[in-house]
This record gives structure tokens, C-alpha cells and sequence, in this order.
């Protein structure tokens, strides 16, 4: 016989702060730490439990007594279902505060690191339709509502395009106006899947693998340029066409509309053939005189004017005089390296996606700049002495690895080589703590700051300037 889950019911509980993953915190009355995902720091509420773990509590706030001061009115009829932009109810500088308290205690719990005044967060200025790029998804079994599934009315119509509902893999949230990406955006998505409801195209069914419309990409660039992706789950010409041509003559603006057939489980296309069905297979984004092509698998920051400010610190913080050789770790599409080129010697860039080199290596051709070489592979594996020898010893590192941070071999192989300077740019500051715990016997923080490109969402960068001990 199973056993019922206890459920707790804490009463008028002051929420305190904010954690990881937008998460709020509060404290139940024996003292152990509730973690909610409705409240901001300031509310005070009722919370009922519902996880109960050895050390703390998951609950959420069943009733409100007070109002936090740091409270907004969310903008998005969206909000608290959809789960992309968890601070939509908190004030924006409050927002801030918060960031870069996270990044600083990260930096102090995580890493016990002996840090400098701390420069402060660099607000982002458009703290809406930031975006440059959105992903969204087809189904036909669209999430209900609280609301609707309390109304008893039976509902027919049950296509969606929008975003996965968290911690769902089948269940998609029909999006009316996404408040992330810039027009037409909106109006491109919401055409598309009315256009395909009037015309009877089927939208994709996760479990039972039928349907024809499965993901929409939309990017738009700094330059005004769009691209546009339709993922379609097998091949219908007559009803593929028929979409695709409907875009094509509705919206002359499209710079590149392309299209994908997907038959495997999973909706990634970075193993799929991306086909051109008019315009280019390309957009170009533009930084500081710089041109970068994008295509569809393109990574590129997606927070354009914000991915500017961050990589100025980034070379502010590198302070190059023309004479240094500077290596650039996980380099992407080359754009740090490219972005400091003009003030180094040489750069050298790294990245294990073989396609996002090709990108580097076209990029640099366009812009006319003829000191980076680019190569690909695991970084691991290339970043070896051998490397070191054949591209010389670096004055600077700058680093900007993926969430989970930088392999050991290549955090050993930067104390191994020693270059005066590190820049370590950061998505993720836990990790970021534990890569530079390892390197404070050989380099002091002489700065670091961190960068908001993710307004009203708990997402943070943060760069860090190492220097070393001498």
C-alpha cells in the first residue's frame, strides 16, 4: 500500500530571497529553508509544501497577506504558466540586485575567492523584445489551462505553437504575443499557425509520432534582417509549399525562409539538412563595423545590443597594447576573437562544433581580418603542449565556456602554460567559482562584473579578469 504524500501548510511566512533557477526563498517555522516558485522577496504568504527534501521544502504561496514593494504587474497574459520569464513580477532594478547578488556569493561560497570591489551589474536598456532568436514548437494537444479545465467545456480545437510547459515534453503552451522577440515575430507566428489550421496542415503529436508541423525558428537580426525555419515532421510537398509560399508572399521582409524534414525523435536540427526554399541561406549581424554571417545553426549571442556591452568589458578587461598573443577558448563562431583582433597580435580560437568554425573562419574573411586561426575539436583533447607550441605561448586567455564550465585538463593546462592574463567570461557563476577556486594559488581577481542579457529571467553573465601572482 502506497503511502499519501504529507503536505504541509505554513502560515503568514515572510519571503526572504531569491535562489537558483528563479527560485524564491522563505523559511518554514522549524527553520529549514522553502523553496517557492510564485513569490518575490518582501511577500508575505502561506505557503503549502509540496516536495519535502532532508534539508528543505519545494512549496508554493496558496494565499498572499502582503505585497512585496519589489512587485510589478507582469506585461505577458502568459506569465507564471509559461515559465521562460520567471521575474516578469519583479521590478527590474530590484532584478539587478538580486543578479549580482547571486554572482557575488557564488563567488564567495562556492569559491572562497578573494575578490575586488566589485564593478557594478550592467543593466540591459530594452528590458523586453531583447531576443534576437525564438524557438517554438507545433502540437496537437496544447497545454489547458487552470481555468479552462475548470470550465467543463469540452474543447476541440487543441492545436498549439508556442513553448513546452516545464518539465513537459509533449505538453505545449499556446503562445498569443511572446514578449521576447521583437515584431513581427507575433505576427509571423500566430499567421503561420492560423494559415495551417484554415488549411488543414496537421501539427505534430510527440508520443504518437503523426503530424506535419513540428518547430518554427524565428531570428532577427540587428541589421533588421530575418530568417525564418519551418521543421516539418515528414515530407507533404503539396502542403509544405503551400505554407511556405504563403510566408513568402505575406511577408516580403523574410530575408531567408528555409525548412527542415525531421522524421527522428527529437526535434534538434544540428544533424539535419537545412533546405533553402527562398532568399538566402543566411542572415548577417552587425558589431562595431563587423559583420557576422548567421546561418540556421549558427550560435550567435542572443541578446545582440547586450552581447556589444559584454564583450566590451571583456576586451576592456583584456587592456591589449597590439603586441599579445591571445587565445580564445570555446570560441564559437569566432566573434570575441574577431571583436579583439584589431587590438592583438595574433588569435587563436577553439571550438569543438566543427560547423561554428567554418563560421569563424568565413566571418574573418568578410571583415578582412587576417591574424585568427581557428580550429576545431574537443577542447580537452586540442588544447595540448603541442598546441601551445605550434601557436605560440599566450599573453591572454580569454575564455567563455558552456554552462557547466571548463574541463579540468583545460583549467590544468591554463596553470600549466601560465599566460599574465586571464578573462573568463561566464554563463553560469557556481561553475565559474569552482574553475577559478582551482586557479587561486597562481592568479589574483583583479576585476569582475557582471552583465544582465536576460532581463526578467534569473539568468546572469558574469566576466571575471584574472592577473597573475607574481
Amino acid at each position: 500500500m502506497s503511502r499519501k504524500k504529507k503536505f504541509h501548510l505554513f502560515e503568514n511566512i515572510e519571503v526572504v530571497d531569491t535562489a537558483a533557477k528563479g527560485k524564491s526563498v522563505a523559511k518554514s517555522p522549524d527553520g529549514r529553508v522553502v523553496f517557492l516558485s510564485n513569490a518575490v522577496p518582501g511577500d508575505i504568504v502561506d505557503i503549502r509544501t509540496g516536495r519535502k527534501r532532508k534539508s528543505y521544502f519545494e512549496g508554493k504561496a496558496v494565499k498572499f497577506h502582503h505585497l512585496s514593494d519589489k512587485r510589478v504587474e507582469p506585461v505577458c497574459e502568459h506569465f507564471g504558466v509559461c515559465g521562460g520569464c520567471k521575474w516578469q513580477h519583479m521590478n527590474y532594478k530590484d532584478q539587478l540586485i538580486y543578479k549580482q547578488k547571486e554572482v557575488t556569493n557564488n563567488l564567495l561560497r562556492i569559491g572562497h575567492l578573494d575578490l575586488p570591489e566589485i564593478t557594478p551589474i550592467a543593466a540591459c536598456k530594452s528590458i523586453y523584445f531583447y531576443r534576437n532568436k525564438m524557438e517554438f514548437s507545433f502540437s496537437d494537444s496544447r497545454w489547458l489551462t487552470e481555468e479552462e479545465l475548470k470550465s467543463d467545456i469540452e474543447f476541440e480545437d487543441k492545436n498549439a505553437c508556442g513553448f513546452h510547459i516545464p518539465g513537459m515534453w509533449d505538453k505545449i503552451l499556446d503562445i498569443k504575443k511572446c514578449h521576447l522577440q521583437e515584431d513581427p515575430s507575433n505576427t509571423i507566428r500566430n499567421s503561420v499557425k492560423n494559415f495551417a489550421i484554415e488549411n488543414e496542415i496537421s501539427f505534430f503529436n510527440p508520443r504518437q509520432r503523426t503530424g506535419l508541423l513540428r518547430t518554427l525558428m524565428i531570428r532577427i537580426s540587428s541589421t533588421g534582417e530575418i530568417m525564418v525555419v519551418v521543421q516539418f515532421f515528414k515530407e507533404d510537398k503539396t502542403k509544405r509549399e503551400l505554407l511556405l509560399n504563403y510566408l513568402k508572399e505575406t511577408f516580403a521582409e523574410i530575408t531567408s525562409l528555409q525548412y527542415i524534414i525531421n522524421e527522428k525523435g527529437n526535434d534538434s536540427i544540428y544533424d539535419q539538412d537545412i533546405l533553402l526554399f527562398s532568399g538566402r541561406d543566411h542572415i548577417f549581424e552587425e558589431m562595431e563595423g563587423l559583420t557576422f554571417k548567421i546561418n540556421a545553426k549558427s550560435f550567435y549571442q542572443t541578446n545582440s545590443s547586450q552581447a556589444y556591452e559584454l564583450y566590451k568589458i571583456a576586451r576592456d578587461f583584456a587592456n591589449l597594447t597590439g603586441d599579445e598573443i591571445v587565445y580564445d577558448l570555446y570560441t564559437g563562431t569566432g566573434t570575441i576573437a574577431q571583436f579583439v583582433a584589431s587590438k592583438a597580435k595574433k588569435v587563436i580560437g577553439v571550438e569543438a562544433v566543427p560547423e561554428a568554425i567554418e563560421d569563424a573562419k568565413e566571418n574573418a574573411r568578410l571583415n578582412g581580418i587576417d591574424n585568427t586561426v581557428f580550429y576545431d575539436g574537443d577542447m580537452a583533447k586540442v588544447f595540448t603542449q603541442e598546441f601551445i607550441e605550434q601557436n605560440g605561448q599566450p599573453d591572454l586567455i580569454i575564455t567563455d565556456p558552456p554552462r557547466d564550465g571548463m574541463h579540468k585538463k583545460v583549467v590544468a593546462q591554463i596553470l600549466n602554460i601560465l599566460p599574465e592574463k586571464v578573462v573568463y567570461i561566464s554563463c553560469n557563476s557556481a561553475t565559474q567559482a569552482r574553475d577559478l577556486a582551482l586557479m587561486k594559488e597562481e592568479y589574483v581577481i583583479e576585476k569582475s562584473q557582471a552583465v544582465d542579457m536576460f532581463p526578467q529571467t534569473h539568468h546572469v553573465e558574469n566576466v571575471v579578469l584574472l592577473k597573475r601572482r607574481k
